[in-house]
């Protein structure tokens, strides 16, 4: 399959699933820190739209 030649899935002892599974999780976690830092810090005085621009360019 060209993904596995391109990415040189076998080589590194991987497949497919495990790459599409390592991506989402990765995506959900990104999403998740995005909102919850900003909801926690705000509680502290910190400005919430000011801290998300920083966590998003962070």
């Amino acid at each position: 399959m060209f993904l596995r030649k391109f990415f040189k899935l076998d080589e590194s002892g991987s497949t497919i699933t495990r790459e599409i599974v390592g991506g989402v999780t990765t995506y959900m976690t990104c999403a998740y820190i995005l909102f919850v830092q900003p909801a926690v810090l705000s509680v502290t005085g910190m400005d919430f739209g000011a801290v998300m621009v920083a966590t998003a360019l962070s």
